[in-house]
């Protein structure tokens, strides 16, 4: 593998391995205190509006832009002109940062409207959004300033801290459901409060990291910083680039407040269940791929960008398409086991299941939008992933509609299921259009053998898709058992799947420990 990645994917993977986790110990939780309601539909919505945001904007379209930059900076000039870039750019985000908080806050009616339509007619649950919304939306610009530090600490080789930082957001979640919620009127208040306060927690907690580095300064204006306004000119077209998913998952939020009550709910769960492998292997590798594609780029090393790109997506190949399947087979007793209790019915369960199924569908999509989209920031070209990202929302816009709204009007179960079909599928279509333009412009070049290693990774999962098949016993079964029979009965099926599939993979001639350390 590229040299240095794979110790700083794995620091990365274990921290948000943790706080995924405690992201499942918090859905858990609030599915368990709140069920799928209208209040939790609109706290999700709520949530929802300013943490697309922050993806779009922070991690997305900021960070894209900030650390090819940066790294280049840091390669070619000196610590006080790594330290000004830093200062003037974290002043300048700042103060928009906060203009926007208040316009976010005055607006927040504007916003539902736009976000959620189909609430409009429910006047409790618009006037609840729209409060919560209120409260929630200052989050953005904490967590924006936080993405910013942690952007400084990835390019300095510092990836720990940034990757565990979102473990605040669920304990401080987790906390308020239990301990605060039971004092108020409205319990779900007490979520959107524990959401602010994760920002500040969240920022607070990230600063001493960059005075260590001696790079915490008081933030400066920068409107006319060369570097600063580079920064701006990448941000523009990868806002949009960059998030073609969130994009897509909030489209579907919209259509889904005209459908069933609760169908907010059943998509948020889900989508929270395909963040795990996302987040675990995707946003990890993509976290620690950019720097140095960026370094790789700044010193005109082509073919080592090029290796960088195939090592990450052979990588996302051998551990996306597995968990992409079982999530597909196994996607009722994981909801049944994690969620089925208290509030939270069978019913809830099985519907959650269904957009989780197809959601799962899309996860190789998903992933190798993550690895591909580097590929293209690092070399600061961020208006080929627009062109490439329109076509990918039109298509789930066209796709959601298609396959929503008439089972909708017909009153078929399950429509929000098609929402989720039609993010997958796009996903697909995004990252397949990347990856042909990345091909032929021999930016990605493939390395030899890789259609054999392709052979094995389809044996492997065709052997693992059987043993799932074969010894998941039905839901009725799993709705009977209690809690840690679900819990032993899980584990025993997801171990007992891994062994078969990497036990194919190593007879079939695959060594992993070859693979992930190619070219090291």
């Amino acid at each position: 593998m590229p040299k240095g990645l794979l110790r700083p994917t794995l620091v990365v993977g274990t921290h948000t391995t943790l706080s995924r986790i405690l992201g499942f110990i918090r859905d858990m939780v609030l599915a368990r205190v709140f069920g799928a309601t209208g209040a939790t539909d609109a706290f999700f919505v709520a949530f929802r509006i300013p943490n697309l945001a922050r993806r779009l904007f922070a991690e997305g379209a900021f960070s894209s832009a900030f650390v090819p930059v940066l790294a280049e900076t840091k390669s070619t000039q000196n610590h006080d002109a790594v330290a000004g870039l830093i200062q003037k750019t974290a002043g300048t985000l700042a103060i928009l940062l906060a203009v926007v908080t208040v316009v976010g806050i005055v607006a927040a009616p504007a916003l539902i409207y736009v976000f959620a339509p189909g609430f409009v007619d429910e006047s409790d649950k618009f006037d609840l959004t729209v409060a919560l919304l209120r409260v929630c939306f200052p989050y953005l610009a904490f967590i924006a300033l936080t993405a910013l530090c942690g952007a400084v600490l990835n390019v300095y080789g510092r990836f720990a801290i940034p990757a565990f930082t979102p473990v605040l957001l669920n304990v401080v979640m987790i906390s308020a459901a239990l301990l605060v919620a039971p004092h108020f009127a409205q319990p779900v208040m007490a979520l959107a409060l524990a959401v602010l306060v994760a920002g500040v927690a969240q920022l607070l907690f990230q600063l001493p990291a960059l005075r260590a580095l001696g790079l915490l300064r008081w933030p400066q204006w920068g409107k006319n910083d060369a570097g600063v306004r580079r920064i701006a000119r990448l941000m523009l077209p990868a806002l949009l680039g960059s998030s073609v998913s969130q994009i897509n998952v909030l489209f579907g939020t919209l259509v889904a407040s005209f459908l069933a009550a609760g169908s907010v709910s059943w998509l948020y769960y889900a989508d929270r269940l395909v963040e795990f492998p996302l987040g675990v292997f995707g946003i990890a590798l993509a976290t620690v791929i950019l720097p140095k594609l960026s370094q790789q780029h700044a010193e005109n090393s082509t073919e080592d960008f090029a290796h960088t790109l195939h090592w990450a997506m052979q990588l996302t190949l051998v551990i996306a398409l597995p968990a992409s399947i079982g999530l597909v087979m196994l996607a009722g007793p994981i909801l049944i086991t994690l969620f089925n209790y208290g509030a939270f019915g069978a019913e809830d369960a099985r519907m959650t299941a269904l957009a989780l199924s197809c959601y799962a569908l899309g996860l190789v999509g998903f992933v190798g939008v993550k690895i591909l989209a580097p590929g293209f920031y690092a070399r600061q070209d961020t208006r080929t992933p627009v062109r490439i990202g329109m076509i990918a929302i039109a298509t789930n816009m066209v796709l959601s509609v298609a396959f929503s709204i008439p089972m909708h009007l017909l009153a078929i179960p399950g429509a929000h299921a098609g929402l989720a079909l039609a993010t997958s599928l796009s996903a697909f279509v995004n990252a397949g259009l990347m990856f042909t333009y990345l091909r032929r412009h021999r930016i990605y070049l493939a390395a030899p053998g890789s259609a054999r290693r392709f052979a094995q990774l389809f044996a492997g999962n065709v052997a693992m898709a059987g043993v799932l098949w074969w010894f998941t016993p039905s839901l009725e079964v799993w709705v009977q058992w209690g809690s840690m029979q679900r819990i032993g009965q899980l584990a025993i099926i997801i171990v007992g799947a891994c062994a078969v599939y990497f036990g194919v993979l190593r007879v079939s001639g695959l060594k992993l420990h070859a693979l992930l350390h190619a070219r090291d």
